[in-house]
Order: C-alpha cells, then sequence, then structure tokens
C-alpha cells in the first residue's frame, strides 16, 4: 500500500493488530466515537469480544497525543470515555486533531480513513450517517456518504440511522456509485427497523459478500462496499412507531426553535421516549450483531484472497 510521507510517525498501531495485518490475518476496525456514551468500559469491550468470537482482531480507532490510535487498549478507551467534552473527529477533521494534539473519538468517515491507512478491509458500526430529514432545505448530509466514495473498505451496519431519509439516503449511495447489500434480505435495514420497502441487492453467505467486494476494487479501483444486517427480529422497533414519533419531534422541533446539530439528539430522546426505551436494547443488540458478521466477513476475505492468490488473480 502507498503511505504518505510521515505517515509512519502519525499511526501508532498495536502489536497485535500490526501483527494481523502484517500476516493477512482478519482485522475489523471499530469506531471510538460510540465510546463517549457509553456508561463503562462494559459495551466498547463486548463489542471487541464479538470480533474475536467471528474469528477476527478487533481494531478500536481513535486520537490522543498527536496520534492515529489503531487498536486501542484498555486504557486508551478508557481516556476517551473518560475526557469531558471529547471531540468527535471525522474525515475533515483529522488533520486539526493530530496537530493539536487532542484526544478524539473517531466517527465513522474518519474511523474508515484511518482504518484504510493501516491496512485494514473491513468496519463495523451500528448506523452509517446519511442525508438527514429536510435536506432538500438544509443540505444536511452526513459526511459518512462522501468518504464512502474516497475509501477503499467494507462497511457492516444496520443501514443508516432511523432518525435519517432512508430513501433519500439510498438514493445518494446510488448516484454516487456505492453498492449496497443487504444480508439475508432484499430490503434496506432502517437501524432499529428492520426493513421498508426500499430494494438492495441480496446475499445470503459471506464469501459472495467477499467476492463481490474484491470485484468491485478491482473493477472500480476502490470505494466503500455497505453490506447491512437486520437488527434481531425480537429487538426490532415498530416502524409505525418509530415514524410517528420523529414527525411529533420534527414539528416540536420547528415550533421550538431546536436547529443544527441539536436536531439528531433530540430526535433521538424522542424515538427512545415512544417506544418506552426499547431503542437501547436494540442499538446494543445492532452493535453487537454488526461486529459479530464483520468479523464474519473479515475471515471470508481473507478467504476469497487465499483463493485469488492460488489463481494468480
Amino acid at each position: 500500500m502507498a503511505r504518505m510521507d510521515g505517515m509512519d510517525a502519525l499511526l501508532q498501531v498495536s502489536e497485535e493488530v500490526a501483527a494481523a495485518v502484517a500476516e493477512k490475518r482478519p482485522v475489523v476496525a471499530l469506531e471510538s466515537s460510540l465510546i463517549t456514551a457509553s456508561p463503562s468500559l462494559e459495551l466498547p469491550l463486548a463489542i471487541e469480544k464479538s470480533v474475536r468470537d467471528a474469528g477476527a482482531v478487533p481494531a478500536t480507532i481513535g486520537v490522543a497525543d498527536g496520534r492515529l490510535l489503531v487498536g486501542m487498549d484498555a486504557d486508551q478507551i478508557e481516556r476517551i470515555r473518560g475526557t469531558t467534552h471529547v471531540q468527535k473527529v471525522s474525515a475533515r477533521d483529522l488533520g486539526a486533531a493530530v496537530a493539536g494534539g487532542s484526544v478524539g473519538a473517531t466517527t465513522v468517515a474518519g474511523t474508515i480513513v484511518i482504518a484504510e491507512l493501516a491496512g485494514i478491509e473491513v468496519f463495523a458500526t451500528a448506523g452509517i450517517g446519511g442525508v438527514h430529514r429536510g435536506a432538500q432545505q438544509t443540505l444536511d448530509i452526513s459526511p459518512d456518504l462522501l468518504q464512502f466514495t474516497r475509501t477503499r473498505m467494507t462497511v457492516v451496519s444496520a443501514g443508516a440511522k432511523s432518525i435519517l431519509d432512508a430513501r433519500l439516503t439510498a438514493e445518494y449511495l446510488e448516484t454516487a456509485g456505492v453498492p449496497v447489500f443487504g444480508y439475508g434480505t432484499d430490503r434496506l435495514p432502517h437501524f432499529y427497523i428492520r426493513g421498508g420497502d426500499i430494494p438492495v441487492a441480496r446475499v445470503d453467505d459471506l464469501r459472495t459478500a467477499a467476492r463481490a467486494a474484491r470485484t468491485h476494487w478491482l473493477l472500480n479501483g476502490g470505494g466503500t462496499v455497505l453490506l447491512t444486517v437486520p437488527v434481531d427480529e425480537e429487538q426490532a422497533v415498530d416502524g409505525a412507531l418509530v415514524e410517528g414519533a420523529i414527525a411529533q419531534a420534527l414539528a416540536e422541533a420547528e415550533r421550538t426553535g431546536v436547529t443544527g446539530n441539536k436536531v439528531s439528539p433530540f430526535l433521538m430522546r424522542a424515538v427512545s421516549r415512544a417506544t418506552g426505551g426499547r431503542t437501547a436494547a436494540a442499538g446494543r443488540s445492532i452493535l453487537l450483531g454488526t461486529a459479530r458478521v464483520a468479523g464474519e466477513l473479515a475471515v471470508a476475505l481473507g478467504a476469497e484472497r487465499a483463493v485469488a492468490a492460488g489463481a494468480g488473480r
């Protein structure tokens, strides 16, 4: 992989992750932004365990002391979790965060940039960013979507977060040439909601998904491939209930002057109240489930890489 001048000085990769990448063993990148909302280390470490149980090495990614951390240990994770007002670092923020020496929790976009630099091909998250409701007026679109056109990665998620506009997000991804697959489903999952009426290309085994990703990279020279995984049926939340809560919350936000980056948490709290807190259990299920599938996909990609090497491709 071609490296930028000085990149070795910026990347701080754990021995475990560095060895796995060098030996072409499966590795899964994990974001650190979710750590800031976790009341303890239990959930971040449980997510890492899900990756390990699937046969891959977890690599939680963050920023601290002018370095890009890949494969954070428990103390580093706790430092981010315990830092007051920790900066959330997207792709555009990486330069300033490193130059300033601040502690930063990486978002989807920020994490996949660092993961690619470290030689990692798979990333797991609960939900990607997307096109916000009302974006026709606000132009509020997550930088995750643009970064998918720039970064060679497979991203495993439960689709875009439920508070976003799923249809416009799907339209954006189609226009940007980002392939979207559904694992065991032909309908796009919508985070807490198992699926609606937006079609996706269905894959029923991860070796097929791995071949599709490798072929996409071969033909297109890079870019992100999305693999969406529905939330477990017993943890799924009723779609009509969620949509009703969001509609009411949007009207209230407009009436009370809630704008900008305050809208998303306002909507998420409204959905949580409307569902009696069921979103917390659903969110945990999604995090552990996507981490497990990402680990299995990383194993499948390794197997496909070995087949290709044997065939001389």
